[in-house]
């Protein structure tokens, strides 16, 4: 090798071939990739792209329409229902689902049975969007005999205020009784000494209650206002005598009778199983009145898949599924939290609250903004649930982008707003994706 003479230039190096960090040479670095650029280019940029370009041509695909789709996606009555439901979803979705991840993850940290609890919450993750979409389509069912939260919720309420027997029970021809708020007010008051007949009918005879007697006329008492109120019904064409207790015909256990005088109760009594009932001298002069609720109808619960209900209730699914997924990775990140801060904050005199809310929080603050993120990039492409979960009747209005891309797409072929409102999604997705990767850059930087 020469070296260089005084006052001349040094010698060049010899040019040497770049390698990549691991030293492989970067032409074999990207044969190794190749087939996986091609398979993204195909299958993400490609798609993208095309979408892009679909969103500025028309319904056929063979003219420009400028950004005609893009205003529809302002003006179409159902995209904007898909959009406003879209942002009850990002709000509220990701929030419910982080923050019962983290009650779970912090309450099941130092119980024994922690570990099985948390299998239990994270089991819902095994199964696919279109099961849970299936179960919970049965779970919010109208019916509470089938529908389970219909059949919690009939149960308690039906403990506080019991639904009538008797719904459709109503005086027949020739009653002495005429309506009155939403219940039946005798024509001619009554006095002490008196049996009065309160006929009605109304109710098939396999819809009377298990405890209901074969009905007889009350004796008159002295002093005491006495009747019966019973089925007045017989079957068989012709059998029975209209406004008469008849062998056979069954009492109205249960149903309350009220003495009214002047629009105030001077008494009231409950119809015993074979129909009788006994009012005190209190009720002479008085008119009696069943009242309406005797014949309120049962209870049937929440109508959850309801215009109202049915985007909270589609929520609650999600939140089913995926607070056990919050929950792991927030388990995972306290797992890491160190103990001595903890106990450093109750030596100095915080209570547990304290602890949570001024340590343990701040500390999981980083896990907590991965699963949140990771979740609202989940939710706004949202569709399976949406799809299954609503009956037809109620789809509307718990329309979301995701779904309205679908139907815009294939049931209304309008391929144009369907590849808008696919941009239109990317577009909501990048900022939040945009955000994630510059905190974990800065989580690698520390």
């Amino acid at each position: 090798m020469t070296s260089a003479t005084a006052g001349g230039t040094a010698p060049v190096p010899p040019a040497r071939t770049r390698k990549s960090v691991t030293g492989t040479r970067r032409t074999v670095a990207v044969l190794f990739l190749l087939p996986c650029l091609v398979l993204l280019g195909a299958l993400v940029v490609y798609p993208i792209g095309y979408s892009l370009i679909r969103s500025f041509l028309n319904q056929s695909g063979d003219g420009f329409a400028g950004v005609d789709n893009y205003k529809a996606l302002f003006t179409d009555d159902g995209i904007r229902t898909a959009l406003k439901n879209n942002v009850i979803w990002v709000v509220f979705a990701p929030t419910v689902a982080t923050a019962l991840g983290l009650v779970f993850a912090v309450l099941t940290e130092r119980v024994r049975w922690g570990t099985a609890f948390k299998l239990v919450v994270f089991m819902p993750m095994a199964i696919s969007m279109l099961a849970a979409g299936i179960i919970f389509r049965l779970v919010y069912d109208q019916d509470p005999n089938k529908g389970v939260a219909n059949a919690v919720w009939v149960g308690v309420h039906d403990t506080f205020a019991e639904s009538s027997a008797f719904p459709n029970a109503h005086p027949g021809r020739q009653s002495p009784l005429r309506p009155e708020k939403g219940g039946f007010l005798t024509q001619q008051a009554v006095h002490a000494g008196q049996s009065v007949s309160l006929p009605l009918v109304g109710v098939a005879p396999d819809k009377m209650p298990g405890g209901a007697k074969k009905a007889v006329r009350a004796p008159s008492e002295p002093g005491k206002v006495t009747g019966t109120a019973w089925q007045d019904f017989t079957r068989g064409k012709g059998v029975g005598r209209l406004g008469q207790v008849d062998p056979g015909e069954l009492g109205y256990p249960g149903m309350k009778i009220e003495a009214v005088k002047d629009g105030k109760v001077v008494d009231s009594a409950k119809v015993r199983a074979d129909g009788t009932f006994t009012l005190s001298d209190k009720a002479d002069g008085a008119r009696l009145r069943l009242p309406a609720s005797n014949f309120r109808e049962p209870y049937n619960g929440v109508d959850w898949l309801g215009p109202s209900l049915v985007t909270p209730a589609v929520i609650g699914a999600y939140v089913w599924m995926w607070a056990g997924f919050a929950m792991v990775l927030i388990a995972a990140g306290l797992a890491g939290v160190p103990r001595e801060l903890l106990e450093a904050a109750r030596v100095d005199g915080a209570n547990e609250w304290q602890v949570f809310r001024r340590v343990t929080v701040p500390l999981l603050a980083p896990v907590l903004a991965v699963v949140l993120v990771t979740l609202m990039i989940n939710v706004l492409k949202v569709f399976d649930l949406v799809f299954i979960i609503p009956p037809g009747s109620s789809q509307d209005d718990a329309n979301v982008l995701a779904l309205e891309l679908y139907r815009k797409g294939f049931s209304e072929d309008q391929p144009g707003i369907a590849s808008a409102i696919a941009v239109f999604l990317l577009l909501l997705v990048i900022p939040v994706v945009w955000f994630n990767v510059r905190r974990l850059r800065r989580e690698v930087r520390r």
